[in-house]
């Protein structure tokens, strides 16, 4: 008695193999040198959760992570590398959010979909902004800097390290939220944004504690209000903006790991729990206290359902500000 015709067995031998083969994948990753993108430039705060994570897991996997950074097109140009690369576990991409959750909305044309092409692995860092102003602006809170803002009827601008970046988009949701009209100055890189807040030329900006820190403790800038939901050990005095009045306004700069969306899911869940090991060791919960950051990994399904809020957060943010890069 036949139980199966000959196409049928083989059908079956097919996916039993292909089962097979994507099981040893799994156990066998990483067999060889992992690259890891980072769509910025060198040296930018993306690099400070990256270098740290790809140090990690070579030391605790005994193979090679080598960071790539691909910059360009605000951060597009390397995510969408990523996004066709070979799904098998040897290409992974390290990015801030905005090529995330913020550029789908923000560019009229992408090379990528990110919800589509991407697949989530886990959250490294997420960074509280702090609302900064040059010493001569006459405020000293939130509700005195509104009222000098407002006083100035449209003559007032906001710096920030680019255009639909979460600087950015978090200086027009203050606007949004607080019915201000200040005008939006954006910087290639958060570098020459404070240079300019520091000189005095641009009043007022928004960065993470990660870059504005060192002005802050110089004295250099002064902090007004921080966007997350709870104080910043960093910056114990400074209030938060539901503290401030302003409850509407949470935002952060997260950082997040992400692989070609056609991995298979049992590769994605040992890549995400290889980062959560080295999430928790010493050296990366160091460089969380020195950022300011809560501890944040996750698992694939609970990164992927915040990456979804993120992105229709900022796409709304980005459609009543009316921001294009295009």
């Amino acid at each position: 008695m036949r139980l199966f015709p000959s196409t049928g067995k083989s059908l079956v031998v097919a996916i039993a193999a292909s089962v097979v083969s994507l099981s040893a994948l799994a156990q066998n990753w990483p067999d060889g040198t992992v690259t890891v993108v980072v769509p910025w430039p060198p040296g930018g705060p993306s690099d400070i959760a990256a270098r740290p994570v790809a140090k990690g897991l070579t030391e605790g996997l005994g193979k090679t992570f080598v960071i790539d950074n691909r910059a360009g097109g605000g951060g597009n140009i390397g995510s969408a590398a990523v996004a066709r690369a070979n799904p098998d576990g040897k290409t992974i991409l390290i990015t801030s959010s905005a090529p995330i959750v913020i550029n789908p909305s923000l560019y009229k044309k992408m090379a990528f979909d990110p919800a589509k092409d991407l697949a989530p692995v886990t959250n490294l860092l997420r960074v509280p902004l702090v609302l900064v102003a040059h010493p001569s602006v006459p405020a000293k809170s939130l509700k005195e800097l509104m009222a000098h803002i407002q006083s100035k009827k449209g003559n007032f601008s906001f710096a920030s390290s680019g255009s639909g970046t979460p600087q950015h988009l978090t200086g027009e949701l203050f606007n949004s939220v607080a019915k201000l009209n200040m005008v939006h100055v954006p910087y290639k890189g958060s570098a020459p944004a404070i240079s300019d807040v520091l000189g005095g030329h641009i009043p007022i900006m928004f960065d993470s504690t990660i870059a504005i820190m060192p002005h802050i403790k110089s004295g250099k800038v002064k902090p007004i209000a921080i966007s997350s939901a709870k104080r910043s050990p960093l910056l114990p005095d400074v209030p938060t903006f539901a503290e401030a009045g302003l409850p509407a306004i949470e935002s952060y700069a997260w950082y997040g790991m992400f692989a070609p969306a056609k991995t298979p899911k049992n590769v994605i869940a040992k890549i995400n729990a290889e980062t959560i090991k080295v999430m928790k060791a010493p050296e990366f919960q160091k460089v969380l206290a020195d950022t300011g950051s809560d501890f944040v990994g996750d698992t694939p399904e609970n990164f992927g359902k915040f990456v979804t809020a993120e992105a229709a957060k900022w796409g709304k943010v980005v459609k009543d500000s009316g921001a294009t890069v295009d």
